[in-house]
């Protein structure tokens, strides 16, 4: 019986190995041109859907023009296609429809390493390795020196509380953090981020999992890191993207609306019902502790 599983496991692996990625390499990868102050990102009628669901559109005719260091916030429904508007920019996958371009360039005709190089990540569920806080991090740029690292923590407001730790920046955390609360996970994610010096800051719902007290540390962690940078922000706590140069209301794969906070409230539409139904819930919760 064991021989069977082991047969069956290597033939799994074995398939696995020789899986080859549907995103192509280009042969000639064009350069990307340098920028300061962040990288323009365009999507121009972006249409996909994912392999495993054919005929159900994840995005339908998206187009967004975000400007060099600007912040925008994509927010809408569960489902409403914000988190597949990073996975397409990362190049995950390829778009079925339309292109998108980063400072001018098409993705397809970019080397991945380039791509990627221009872009740091901050997901919700922060990958922390088996290894020492200062590799943790190093992992942003591992040729960094330890003067470096040390920068980026004081930047992600994470250095006080990795001097603590027995061994400071020496102490191993641990496999996925155990060693770490949720918000000191986050915030060495952050500093990743930040030791990275990316022109693009992508932010996938980077709060949602935390208490009040750690999501106030990580949001100032977070605007430290969007300084001088092109980020894109998705969040279901419309809270943390009042402040967003705009706000991108996104529905069924689609744009439906564009504005600042004050602006979609005023217009009374979908962004108005998510908001009024969130911060009603915020406030009756806020009632029901002071009670």
């Amino acid at each position: 019986m064991a021989s069977c599983c082991a047969a069956g496991a290597t033939e799994r692996l074995m398939e696995l190995l020789h899986a080859r990625s549907p995103v192509a390499e280009p042969v000639r990868p064009r350069a990307l041109p340098a920028v300061r102050g962040g990288s323009s990102v365009r999507f121009e009628g972006v249409g996909f859907h994912y392999p495993s669901r054919p005929t159900q559109p994840a995005l339908q005719d998206f187009s967004l023009d975000v400007r060099p260091g600007e912040t925008v916030a994509l927010v809408g429904p569960s489902g409403a296609g914000k988190s597949t508007v990073l996975q397409l920019l990362l190049r995950f996958y390829d778009v079925q429809a339309g292109r998108i371009l980063v400072d001018g360039v098409p993705v397809t005709e970019l080397s991945l390493d380039a791509l990627r190089g221009r872009i740091g990540l901050v997901p919700q569920d922060s990958t922390i390795f088996s290894a020492s806080a200062l590799d943790n991090i190093r992992y942003g740029r591992p040729d960094a020196r330890e003067t470096e690292v040390q920068a980026a923590a004081h930047a992600a407001f994470a250095h006080d509380f990795i001097s603590a730790l027995p061994e400071g920046y020496a102490t191993h955390l641990g496999e996925r953090g155990v060693r770490l609360s949720g918000g000191q996970r986050q915030r060495i994610s952050i500093a990743r981020a930040l030791l990275k010096n990316p022109p693009i800051l992508l932010l996938d719902e980077a709060t949602s999992a935390l208490d009040a007290e750690s999501e106030r540390m990580v949001q100032a962690a977070l605007e430290s890191a969007m300084q001088g940078r092109t980020t894109l922000v998705i969040a279901h706590r419309l809270a943390t993207v009042l402040r967003a140069d705009r706000i991108v209301v996104m529905d069924h794969g689609r744009v439906v609306d564009v504005g600042t906070h004050g602006e979609l409230v005023a217009r009374g539409g979908l962004y108005a019902r998510l908001a009024a139904m969130q911060f009603d819930l915020e406030n009756a919760r806020v009632g029901a502790v002071a009670g």
